[in-house]
């Protein structure tokens, strides 16, 4: 699965990884967070990341 990275303060949503401190299980992929999540670092919203290109 693809990783994406904040454009705001770097921080990489791992979908291996998930975020279960904000809900989001392992193996979410990032299309199917909810649209309001937010990064857990800075707090912008899901348009302000870009797919990391491998």
């Amino acid at each position: 699965m693809t990783k994406y990275r904040c454009l705001m303060c770097g921080y990489i949503y791992d979908p291996a990884v998930g975020d279960p401190r904000n809900g989001v299980e392992p193996g979410t992929p990032f299309e199917d967070i909810p649209d309001d999540w937010t990064c857990p670092v800075c707090g912008v919203g899901k348009y302000e990341f870009d797919p990391i290109e491998k």
